[in-house]
């Protein structure tokens, strides 16, 4: 049992000490209710733990969050497979940062589902990147148009 014990510690050391976001959810009806995350999840979306647990994930969206990545995360949570996909969401201080996000469930040793792991990777910068390269792309495009 000791053994055990210190293998527990070492997974939770690891994982607080993760760069990525790292949180464990359950599925309660229609929401995936928050039991933990990481100190890397509070920087990343400027939430302390203490005022997020037990919430539905979802609080980080927003209006123009897309809601086909949305559906893809709703019905993979309700298929019981893993996802993967990139979404827009809002800190705390109500700035955007793009996350890709991977939620995988944990089946236990009956095989029941029992939590989902997240990871949120922070692409904020390469999405911008991106995003500023097709406007930039379409500028060229619209002045070539405009030269024939």
């Amino acid at each position: 049992m000791k053994q055990f014990n210190l293998r527990n510690e070492l997974l939770l050391q690891l994982v607080e000490s993760a760069q990525d976001g790292v949180t464990v959810a359950e599925k309660e009806g229609e929401d995936t209710i928050l039991l933990y995350v990481n100190p890397a999840f509070e920087h990343l979306t400027g939430y302390k733990a203490e005022d997020i647990l037990y919430q539905d994930c979802r609080f980080l969206q927003g209006g123009d969050t897309d809601r086909n990545a949305v559906k893809q995360i709703h019905d993979a949570i309700e298929a019981t497979l893993p996802v993967r996909t990139i979404l827009k969401n809002y800190r705390k201080d109500g700035t955007v940062f793009w996350n890709e996000l991977s939620v995988t469930p944990f089946h236990d040793e009956v095989d029941q589902i029992t939590y989902y792991i997240g990871i949120q990777k922070d692409v904020t910068k390469q999405v911008e990147l991106a995003l500023e390269l097709e406007a930039a792309r379409a500028e060229i495009a619209a002045l070539k148009a405009s030269m024939k």
